[in-house]
């Protein structure tokens, strides 16, 4: 982006059903943008565009694609940075394979994924595609702290209309089941320098000394953590809890983050996947390895290889039939919990079960009570409290609830998510010791074969700013604000250490509480059913399961939530919501030609975005776009113009045209900028007098399937067929 001009929006070109959504709604951005002077440039952080990226040398000119997420990790640093980021893949294994499949099958000679990497180029490759995978994009774009929260429209309209929440009983068997030593929390230490320093991390064996990780750098005042999760502790636990969840009765789930914790948690999952079907793996273990079989890629990746040997397929059988029931992601097409690691995401599918009164689908497509395995002790706690307080008090009354907002700690790859390239599966029993560069020992764990072993950081900066974004939103709105910090962990001690200076340093020590996130939890539900609002104020992880815990019970999504990341550097990054639903969205609009992704968090991203450049670009018709998108969003509400879940009914593109409307008759009715007014008077018009037959048009599609050309990599040409199927509401646009 340093060669070209810098646009004033870059809207990123993402995945799924955010990516359809905007072949129908970016149109209408660009085109009301461009009476205001605004460009809105997009860049490609596609899980397929980053792969295309990385294999520049395999691939012909005309093929080639510019590496758009390392531009925009260097924009983000800058002050005038104004990025509208929607959801995008975080790929696991499976998924990248997928990827790598379809982008070969459309003539990209790209190299197959190497599961097992034997020579240098093979290596190579391996390299290139573990850094696409899990949370690649968001360490590199969150150069800021995060503020989310519910539109106040957004709030207003789910209360006066609430959605159905599942009834809870006290006399639930659904709890939550996490290891109680041996795990990250049990095993963490923390440290905050007390100079910059450079570590490399070793382990120590009889037979010498293995570097796993050399330069790595941290600057002056940077908690550094280390921690492991011992693997014959987490077998132990797994087998105790799929034993116990046959005797109570209930199903068997796992719930992790596949996605985000590209490296330990996959390895957990096929932990999961082994103790599922150990005496398959006892008896038949190294001829499933000899056919490719990774325990980490999932029960639909084994099942797939294994099919064609009539002895190991009769032994899972057997072995199927022993084990409680498990729960279903897909109940119809036989779809375990187990099959694919990226499939059930603990911050979508926790909030989902505790929505429905602590049901989950079962194999027989009834719902029923589960054991919610949550391996890691860290933040367990957090649903299990949820759970036991819908025990006691019962389902929450979206009618009435208040809200819970966020502020996060997450830029410059705070905390877990960033510790990708210093975790490791330990090959050998020894001493893992992160060496200081003046050979001083910063911190050791004896470990296992097999342990999972991780560092992670949080740095000066970031968390001083978190702390005054904190501080400024408990001024602007005087909500209770509680810390959600633990004093007896050791990472979460050393955040207090920074914490409580600065709030006595402000004189709003008094203003806020700090809470362990068990007791955080009970007291932020307690205030919300009583009508009243908190602001959590989190670390990285708890910010990603809390800012989809909270507003899925208040909501019923997140995807509506608006999220702002004010850059440390003086720029904005918009965030327009979740898309852990996407992958559904796509499979019915291909079976169906309908598309029932809701855009309303890319509206209040736009709002805020349209809103922000006014300010920083003293671009006074920004501003009177911004408010008119916030008076269109509320039309969208208002008028219950959100698409329908069913075929033949309003899908995502009828709310654009809605939304286009609603847009253009805001501008034409305000009085600040009487030629906007002139220039969307007509447009207002043309909309309004031909909406019989724009949504004739665009019901006309619907109910036949629909060819986008790709899953990951649509074709653009096909895909603008697809999403922009009214020729009146094309003309009138432009």
């Amino acid at each position: 982006m340093a060669d070209t001009p810098r646009p004033d929006i870059v809207y990123t070109k993402v995945d799924e059903a955010p990516e359809l959504a905007s072949a129908s709604l970016l149109p209408i951005i660009r085109r009301f943008a461009a009476a205001a002077g605004v460009s809105v440039d997009t860049k490609d952080i596609s899980l397929a565009g980053r792969i295309l990226a990385a294999f520049p040398e395999h691939l012909p000119e005309g093929q080639r694609v510019p590496d758009d997420l390392a531009e925009l990790g260097q924009w983000v640093k800058t002050p005038e940075a104004n990025v509208i980021k929607l959801p995008n893949i975080s790929a696991s294994v499976p998924q990248l394979v997928e990827a790598v499949r379809e982008l070969q099958d459309q003539g990209f000679a790209i190299p197959d994924y190497p599961h097992e990497p034997a020579t240098d180029a093979e290596k190579e490759a391996r390299a290139r595609y573990d850094a696409i995978k899990g949370s690649a994009v968001n360490p590199v774009l969150r150069e800021g702290n995060s503020d989310r929260r519910a539109a106040a429209a957004v709030k207003k309209f789910a209360q006066d209309n609430p959605h159905r929440m599942g009834d809870w009983s006290s006399d639930s068997k659904t709890r939550v089941a996490s290891m109680e030593a041996g795990d990250f929390r049990s095993n963490e230490v923390s440290a905050t320098l007390d100079r910059a320093a450079t570590a490399r991390i070793v382990l120590e064996t009889g037979d010498g000394e293995t570097v796993l990780k050399d330069g790595v750098t941290y600057p002056e005042g940077t908690v550094v953590d280390a921690t492991y999760m011992n693997a014959d502790k987490l077998d132990a636990f797994l087998a105790r809890e799929i034993e116990k969840a046959k005797d109570e009765g209930v199903l068997f789930s796992l719930h992790l983050k596949a996605t985000m914790m590209k490296v330990s948690d996959p390895i957990i999952f096929g932990h999961a996947v082994k103790q599922w079907l150990k005496p398959v793996f006892d008896t038949y273990g190294d001829e499933m390895k000899a056919a490719g079989v990774d325990p980490s890629a999932g029960l639909g990746d084994l099942l797939e290889r294994v099919k064609d040997k009539p002895e190991i397929m009769s032994a899972i059988e057997a072995v199927r039939a022993e084990r409680p029931a498990m729960y279903m992601v897909d109940s119809d097409n036989g779809i375990t919990n187990l099959h694919v690691p990226s499939d059930v995401i603990i911050d979508a599918s926790m909030p989902a079960l505790i929505k429905a009164g602590g049901k989950g689908w079962g194999p027989d497509d009834a719902q029923h009570d589960a054991v919610c395995v949550i391996p890691d002790n860290s933040y367990a706690p957090v649903y299990d409290e949820t759970i036991e307080f819908f025990k006691e008090h019962g389902k929450l009354d979206p009618a009435t609830a208040g809200t819970v907002q966020n502020i996060g700690l997450m830029a410059q790859k705070a905390e877990e998510y960033g510790s990708h390239p210093t975790t490791f599966e330990i090959p050998q029993a020894g001493t893992v010791k992160m060496v200081l560069d003046d050979g001083s020992v910063l911190h050791q764990h004896e470990v296992q074969e097999g342990d999972i072993w991780r560092a992670a950081s949080a740095r000066k900066a970031p968390i001083e700013d978190w702390v005054n974004l904190a501080i400024d939103r408990q001024r602007a709105t005087g909500y209770r604000a509680i810390f959600w910090l633990d004093a007896t962990r050791p990472h979460d001690a050393e955040l207090i250490s920074y914490v409580k200076p600065i709030l006595e340093e402000k004189g709003m020590a008094d203003r806020f509480e700090i809470m362990a996130p068990r007791e955080a939890t009970r007291a932020s539900l307690e205030t919300i059913t009583r009508g009243e609002n908190t602001i959590a104020i989190t670390g990285n992880v708890l910010r990603d399961y809390l800012t989809d815990l909270f507003p899925i019970l208040e909501l019923a999504t997140s995807a509506k939530m608006l999220s702002i990341v004010k850059l440390m550097n003086g720029g904005g990054l918009f965030e327009t919501g979740a898309g852990g639903s996407a992958p559904k969205h796509v499979q019915q609009l291909q079976a169906e030609n309908h598309l029932r992704w809701d855009s309303l968090g890319e509206f209040c991203a736009l709002g805020e975005s349209l809103k922000f450049l006014a300010e920083a670009r003293d671009n006074a018709r920004a501003k009177v776009l911004g408010e008119a998108v916030e008076a269109a969003t509320q039309g969208i509400l208002d008028n219950g113009r959100s698409p329908s879940r069913k075929v033949g009914e309003p899908d995502n593109r009828d709310s654009h045209y809605w939304f286009a409307r609603y847009w253009a008759e805001a501008l034409a009715a305000q009085t600040e900028d009487p030629e906007l007014a002139e220039e969307f008077a007509p447009v207002a018009k043309a909309l309004a007098e031909n909406e019989a037959k724009i949504t004739g048009e665009l019901a006309a599609v619907q109910g036949q399937p629909a060819d986008i050309g790709g899953y990951y990599h649509p074709d653009p040409d096909k895909l603008a067929k697809v999403m922009r199927p009214s020729e009146t509401l094309n003309r009138i646009i432009g």
